[in-house]
C-alpha cells in the first residue's frame, strides 16, 4: 500500500489519538497553560503526518517546539513531564500504525521517519527549555548581585554618616576612661569600661572599612607579628578567660608584614573573636592554636580551634557579606577580613572538620 494511503489513515484517525492523548498526559496543577497540551500535541500529530509525506521541513518542527519550550518554562514545570508526554504521543502514534494494513516495507521507513521527527522536536524543545533556564539563572544572578552591592553601597553611607555622629564622642570616652584611670588606680571597673570602650571602637572600625573609606590618608608600616599577637591577645584577655580558653602561639620571631596595623589587627582580633564564640558551648578541653611563620617568600598565619564545626553546607559562602548564623551577628566580619586580607595581596581560607577549624591566611611578601 503505498505511503499516500499512509498518511491518509494517520489524519481519518487523528482525532481519536488526540483524545487518548488528552486522557494520558501528565498535567501539573499549577500549569497556566494545562489547556494547551493536547492541543500541542494535535499540532506535533499533525507534523508528523505532514514529515511522512514530505510536506514539511525541519524547520517548521522547529517553530513548535520552541513554542512549547516557551509555555513550559512559563508554567515551570518539571522538564521530566514534558519528555514523558512526548514519548507518550509517539508511543500513540506506533500503536496505531501497527493496527493498520500495511506492510513492513510501507511501515518500517514511515515509523523510521516519525521517530526522526520527534527526536528532531526533543532536541530543539529541551535544547530552548534549557537555554530559558540557563538565561533565567542568569538574571537572577545578576539580580541577587545587584542586590549584594545596592546593600553594601547603603551600609557605606549609613557607616560614614554613623562613624562621625558616633565616633567622636566615644573618643572622647576613651580619654576620659583613660585619665579617671591615672587619677584614680584603684577605681573598680574602670578596666572593664576601658575594654568594652575599646570592643565599642572595633565594631565601629568594622563598618567603617565596608564603607570603603578606612585606608584614606594611611600609611603602611613594618608589622612585627609577635607583638601584634601580643597587643591583641591583651586586648582579648577578659573573653578569653571568660571562655576558659586554652591559648597556645608558636610565632616567629622574626616574622613581620608591610600593612595597615589597625586592618590587620582587626582581622587577627576578628578571627579569634568566632572561635572563643565556637569554644563558648564545647564540654571539655578548650584551645585555640596561633601559629604564624615565613614559607617561600610568604607569611602564612593560621588560626585554629576546636569548637563547634562549620557545616559542610555553610563552608563555601562564611565569606560572603550578611551571612551570619549568629542571632545578633551583622554577618560582615569575615566579609571584612577577606576584603582587608586581599587589600593586602593575600589570601584566606577555611577548613572545618569536627575535631578543628581553621583559618588559613597568606600574605605574600616582596
Amino acid at each position: 500500500m503505498p505511503l499516500d494511503d499512509l498518511t491518509f489513515f494517520l489524519e481519518k484517525h487523528e482525532a481519536e489519538v488526540v483524545e487518548e492523548f488528552r486522557k494520558q498526559i501528565v498535567v501539573a496543577e499549577h500549569d497556566q497553560y494545562r489547556g494547551m497540551i493536547h492541543l500541542n500535541g494535535q499540532a506535533m500529530y499533525r507534523l508528523v503526518v505532514g514529515y511522512v509525506g514530505d510536506r514539511i521541513s525541519q524547520e517548521d518542527i522547529k517553530h513548535l517546539a520552541y513554542k512549547v519550550a516557551h509555555e513550559r518554562n512559563q508554567a515551570e514545570i518539571n522538564i521530566g513531564d514534558f519528555v514523558y508526554n512526548v514519548c507518550l504521543g509517539r508511543q500513540l502514534v506506533f500503536d496505531l500504525l501497527q493496527k493498520g494494513p500495511f506492510s513492513p516495507s510501507t511501515l518500517v521507513p514511515a515509523l523510521i521517519k516519525i521517530n526522526e521527527c520527534f527526536d528532531i522536536f526533543l532536541v530543539h524543545a529541551v535544547s530552548q527549555y534549557t537555554s530559558m533556564k540557563d538565561s533565567d539563572l542568569e538574571e537572577k544572578k545578576i539580580f541577587i548581585e545587584r542586590s549584594h552591592k545596592d546593600r553594601l553601597t547603603i551600609l557605606g553611607q549609613m557607616a560614614a554618616s554613623f562613624v562621625h555622629e558616633f565616633r567622636n564622642p566615644l573618643t572622647s570616652i576613651i580619654g576620659f576612661s583613660k585619665l579617671l584611670k591615672e587619677d584614680y588606680p584603684s577605681l573598680p571597673y574602670v578596666d572593664i569600661i576601658e575594654n568594652e570602650l575599646y570592643q565599642l571602637n572595633y565594631r565601629v572600625s568594622q563598618f567603617l572599612l565596608v564603607s570603603k573609606k578606612g585606608a584614606v590618608y594611611k600609611t603602611k608600616e613594618l608589622l612585627h607579628m609577635q607583638i601584634l599577637f601580643e597587643e591583641i591577645l591583651a586586648f582579648l584577655y577578659p573573653n578569653i578567660v571568660d571562655v576558659n580558653a586554652n591559648m597556645k602561639c608558636s610565632i616567629d620571631p622574626e616574622l613581620t608584614l608591610d600593612g595597615y596595623k589597625d586592618e590587620i589587627k582587626q582581622v587577627f582580633i576578628n578571627i579569634i573573636s568566632n572561635a572563643l564564640d565556637a569554644l563558648q558551648k564545647k564540654v571539655g578541653d578548650k584551645e585555640i592554636v596561633i601559629e604564624a611563620f615565613q614559607r617561600e617568600g610568604a607569611a602564612i598565619v593560621t588560626i585554629a580551634n576546636n569548637g563547634l564545626p562549620i557545616p559542610v553546607d555553610l563552608q563555601a559562602v562564611i565569606f560572603e557579606p550578611f551571612f551570619t548564623t549568629k542571632e545578633l551577628g551583622t554577618g560582615i566580619g569575615l566579609y571584612v577580613c577577606k576584603e582587608i586580607i586581599e587589600k593586602h595581596g593575600g589570601t584566606i581560607a577555611c577548613e572545618s572538620t569536627e575535631d578543628r577549624t581553621v583559618f588559613s591566611m597568606e600574605f605574600l611578601q616582596s
